[in-house]
């Protein structure tokens, strides 16, 4: 096959150009996508036979890499070459893989491996976006057995108006930052930022974005018609039907044991149950494995679990289907952190702290767009024992990536800016018990650990994960979803907010999608329930404290023209040194705004510091009246510092009304005197006099 390519003229005011035929022909599919300079190779590629075990999880993954070359750099650090992905790659995979992952047929045990290469980028558009898409065409094309066309843009609302395919800089100013992916009829994946966005404004965005989705699913289907190969055959995962119908029957009976509120003791009813039925199973039929015999389980758990939602509307812990499980609120539990919160959902609990840092903690980071900072950081961490198991404690993973980055999001629109607040913050979330929407109670916890350091956060924000029970027309959603009914749920949607609207949202499928009318009800109970989760969080701590953690670095910021950088500089830096040494403290001057941070450990050092540099930048006026510091006497006069890098004269002539024959007599080296300025002459020599003051 040759070269294939189609362009799609006007997407979001640019041309979308797909290709084939070209490149990386020896994977199972691949694609070259294209959108203004920015450009990405898509490939997919599957294994020869399934894989040896088959936990129910699909194995795909998706690995989304950026190269330096692409925007024309060279790597930074000792090592001249890409390594570990940065969080912004993964994170990038993790959207690509939740928006294909629901097509996959059930029980497909076949390891597939996606990679995404940003090989140009023009600083200007998220290659994301057209990582999505290209995912989607190179399966289409494939003999993998994949065939469900999935399109996906970013939407973005600036001044009213909705943007397909924002830049960075119109993202940067947006009230509405969003990823939609969808098939042609539904929504199959969400995922986006706001500035306190309402339910309205957000289904709008969702509409508005259907329409461009449908030309690009249209353009992947014309392309799979002329170059897509054919579809190779392969077994799903399974246990023969004789053994499943054995297990079904002595496992039904017994799942009514399972419908226990405490997580620990359902796992351990289960594992008993297990190993019974594995013992009793086991010698009618030798050929089911534990494993077999766990997978046979889940299913029919499954079904069970789910006929119990949909037909009886009873839930596995028993709530009513719009009930929040049991909300606890502590703060500052932690006595030497800057901020801390405990917040308890059910048997989920976060453990936040908030750790306030000056302008040289902020994370300096190297992106598409180009190097920028940081200086507001959310991290979240999953230790093994928080669901009662052994691993070996590495780097974050993926997940802990995704979850930090979704909290992080949810705080970003409520956090003062730089001028209003001029501390470097970083909260940790340690997940310390985990029975679903750990990274909502992350955004709870987080929201009252930053009040309890005293940032002026502009409201507290709350989180909420609602899941989804649907069987053809028929459907059930749920408020505050549990692990079990997340694993044996459709959906998990995130929403995090304040009183005001919403911040973030997050939207896992499991099915082939959402309409309009579901994703509208979830919203709306989502936001029934945050307001009643903020109620709880408001006993706790409502506003933010008035004063940080004596803990805390004390930090001023403030503005100068530019024109007196150089007076507090002083020649040589001699000035600021000597601030820094006399008070303690570090000062950091932005030379292009003329920004100007103190910091030190005593609120006296900050005071005297931040006094001393609003002096030195003060215009010296003749008539005035200052305490003047004697640094040197010669036989004419005395020279004086008036703020430190400004010198002055007295001469011996206005050192007194009085007769000078020797000035010693009168003053001495380091006395403080008040003196008036009586003259600064063309050069900005400052002449002073003693005898005027009186």
């Amino acid at each position: 096959m040759g070269l294939y390519e189609q362009i799609l003229p006007e997407i979001g005011g640019k041309s979308l150009k797909f290709s084939t035929g070209n490149l990386a022909s020896q994977a199972n599919g691949s694609v070259v996508v294209s959108y203004s300079d920015t450009i990405v190779l898509v490939t997919a590629c599957i294994s020869e036979g399934p894989q040896e075990s088959f936990g129910g999880f699909i194995p795909l993954v998706v690995d989304y890499q950026e190269r330096t070359y692409a925007m024309g750099k060279i790597p930074g650090g000792f090592i001249k070459r890409e390594g570990r992905p940065k969080d912004t790659e993964i994170l990038s995979s993790r959207l690509i893989d939740r928006s294909i992952r629901p097509f996959f047929p059930k029980n497909f045990a076949y390891p597939v491996q996606i990679i995404v290469m940003v090989l140009s980028s023009d600083g200007e558009y998220e290659p994301d976006i057209l990582g999505v898409n290209g995912a989607s065409l190179a399966l289409l094309l494939s003999d993998i057995p994949y065939n469900n066309a999935v399109g996906a843009v970013r939407v973005a609302k600036k001044d009213n108006d909705f943007i397909i395919n924002p830049t960075y800089e119109e993202r940067e100013k947006s009230t509405i930052d969003m990823v939609v992916a969808a098939t042609e009829e539904k929504v199959i994946m969400l995922e986006g930022r706001f500035r306190e966005a309402q339910e309205k404004e957000i289904l709008e965005a969702i509409k508005f974005s259907h329409p461009v989705i449908k030309k690009i699913i249209e353009m992947q289907k014309e392309f799979q018609k002329k170059c897509g190969k054919e579809k190779r055959e392969i077994t799903l995962y399974g246990v023969d039907g004789k053994i499943f119908a054995c297990a079904e029957g002595k496992i039904l009976p017994r799942l009514e044991d399972l419908y226990i509120l405490d997580k620990k003791k359902r796992s351990q009813v289960q594992k008993e149950i297990l190993n019974n039925l594995y013992e009793e199973i086991s010698r009618e039929n030798e050929k089911i494995s534990l494993e077999d015999l766990k997978f046979v389980f889940s299913q029919i758990e499954r079904k069970y679990v789910r006929k119990k939602i949909l037909e009886e509307k009873r839930r596995p812990d028993s709530r009513g289907l719009e009930e929040i499980r049991e909300i606890e609120c502590e703060v500052s539990v932690l006595p030497r952190t800057h901020g801390s919160a405990l917040f308890r959902r059910g048997q989920t609990q976060a453990l936040a702290t908030t750790t306030l840092g000056t302008s040289s903690d902020e994370q300096l980071i190297e992106a598409l767009e180009g190097e920028k900072t940081k200086r507001f950081m959310l991290h979240y961490t999953f230790p093994p024992f928080s669901v009662g198991e052994i691993k070996p404690l590495r780097g974050p993973s993926r997940r802990e990536i995704g979850h930090g980055a979704l909290a992080e999001r949810a705080l970003e629109s409520v956090i003062p800016s730089k001028e209003e607040f001029p501390y470097t913050i970083r909260v940790v979330s340690e997940i310390l018990e985990s029975n679903g929407s750990s990274s909502m109670a992350t955004v709870c916890a987080a929201s009252l650990a930053l009040m309890d350091a005293g940032v002026p956060i502009k409201k507290p924000v709350a989180g909420v994960a609602l899941g989804l029970v649907k069987e053809n027309s028929s459907y059930v959603i749920l408020t505050d979803i549990a692990g079990l009914e997340d694993a044996y749920g459709d959906m998990d949607f995130k929403v995090a907010g304040t009183s005001s609207g919403i911040t973030a949202i997050q939207l896992d499928l499991k099915i082939d999608g959402l309409e309009y009318g579901i994703i509208e009800e979830v919203l709306e109970r989502a936001e029934k329930a945050r307001t009643e989760i903020l109620k709880k969080m408001n006993l706790a701590l409502s506003l933010p404290r008035k004063a940080i953690s004596k803990y805390a670095p004390k930090i001023k910021s403030f503005k100068i023209d530019l024109d007196k950088i150089g007076e507090v500089i002083g020649p040589g830096g001699k000035t600021i040194r000597k601030i820094i040494r006399q008070y303690n403290v570090t000062v950091d001057i932005d030379d292009e705004t003329g920004q100007i941070s103190v910091v030190a450990e005593t609120e006296k050092d900050l005071e005297n510091a931040v006094d001393t540099i609003l002096k030195i930048t003060q215009d010296i006026r003749v008539g005035e009246i200052y305490s003047v510091k004697i640094t040197r006497i010669t036989n004419f006069g005395a020279f004086c510092e008036i703020f430190p890098g400004k010198i002055g004269l007295i001469h011996i002539s206005e050192v007194s009304h009085k007769f000078v024959k020797n000035i010693r007599d009168f003053i001495k080296e380091g006395e403080i005197v008040q003196a008036k300025v009586i003259n600064i002459d063309p050069a900005g020599r400052i002449t002073l006099s003693i005898k005027q003051v009186s």
